[in-house]
């Protein structure tokens, strides 16, 4: 059987910033050869899939300068160190729309884009909502919109929601939803 998976050979760090840093990576590859990877690592994100009683979900809406647009997304943020993803997540939902839930569930977890970035999300759903107030970063300007799960369905499907996160939590919420939902 062959070796399937590359030797790193070095690594040199190209730019620490305060969300991500950059490495140049030499590797041995399973064949023999040596290949250079440009590597983006990141503490990872913690994503909030907020479900009120009438099963309706909670966006926020804020402006993505690397898009060059404001979109609807799940609330969702970096895990600060020493912090584990669900209570990153629990952080997030306080901090960017001041909701607070009673109960929590991990729906998910993926690699945003495996091939650069080593950033893992985990998507949790927060039922049990109590409202509060927000308290966002000082750069963060958001706003809040409760999506019925046709309404957002419906704005996917039109490509008026096109962000990863959001899509991959709704369709994991829908099928576990579906699952549990009762036959008639």
């Amino acid at each position: 059987m062959k070796k399937s998976r590359a030797s790193l050979v070095s690594t040199e760090t190209v730019l620490e910033t305060p969300i991500f840093n950059v490495t140049s990576d030499w590797l041995i590859d399973p064949g023999g050869h040596k290949i250079r990877r440009i590597v983006v690592t990141a503490s990872g994100a913690a994503v909030v899939m907020p479900v009120d009683e009438a099963r309706r979900i909670l966006l926020v809406r804020q402006y993505r300068h690397p898009v060059g647009d404001s979109i609807w997304e799940l609330p969702a943020g970096k895990i600060d160190p020493g912090e584990t993803s669900l209570q990153a997540a629990k952080r997030e939902l306080k901090e960017e729309t001041g909701f607070r839930a009673r109960h929590w569930k991990r729906l998910i977890g993926f690699y945003a884009s495996p091939g650069f970035l080593n950033e893992k999300m985990t998507i949790y759903l927060a039922t049990g909502l109590r409202a509060g107030d927000a308290a966002p970063s000082g750069d963060e300007f958001l706003d809040l919109r409760w999506f019925d799960a046709g309404e957002l369905d419906a704005a996917i499907r039109k490509g008026r929601i096109q962000d990863a996160k959001t899509l991959i939590g709704f369709f994991a919420w829908r099928r576990d939803f579906e699952k549990s939902r009762p036959r008639r």
